[in-house]
């Protein structure tokens, strides 16, 4: 990072991973050319992040073309016309991604996804009935690096 004082401690960036509901998967197709996807997810608090999607479609052939993936996340984005900036907080992890084929990680997976956005919901007849359509994606992680706006570091340094 060129503005390493701006960089997020770890725990900071891991936390952002833990609490965010969405990002963006970027990847790249056949063409080498970008493709970025909104998606849902769930860190798992360690080394991977997981994301269902369908059976089929550009996602799973950038996937089969080119496994490197990054994975970006915006944790804060508050406009400050007055400064002409951005208080911004943000979180971009790298790694390899994968289609999961073993079928108790897919169940773990898709719990994990459950327990995020349906807390306190049974999920096992809703994951029994749709496991056959759809796909879980898994990225290994290599890097997590966050980064916020040097208003915010200053901010952090004063406390």
């Amino acid at each position: 990072m060129r503005r390493f004082k701006q960089q997020i401690p770890m725990a900071e960036a891991k936390d952002i991973l833990k609490k965010a509901t969405n990002g963006v998967l970027c990847l790249v197709d056949y063409d080498e050319r970008p493709y970025g996807v909104p998606m849902s997810f769930i860190y798992d608090g360690d080394r991977s992040i997981y994301f269902h999607c369908a059976l089929t479609g550009r996602k799973i052939d950038c996937i089969k073309h080119n496994p490197f993936a990054s994975f970006t996340l915006i944790d804060q984005d508050e406009i400050h016309p007055e400064e002409f900036t951005t208080y911004y907080r943000s979180v971009i992890v790298e790694g390899i991604i994968k289609i999961i084929e073993e079928r108790d990680e897919m169940i773990e997976a898709l719990k994990l996804l459950s327990t995020k956005y349906s807390p306190g919901i049974d999920c096992e007849p809703e994951i029994e009935k749709g496991l056959n359509r759809v796909l879980i994606l898994k990225l290994e992680v290599d890097s997590i690096t966050g980064k916020e706006a040097i208003e915010l570091t200053r901010k952090r340094n004063i406390n």
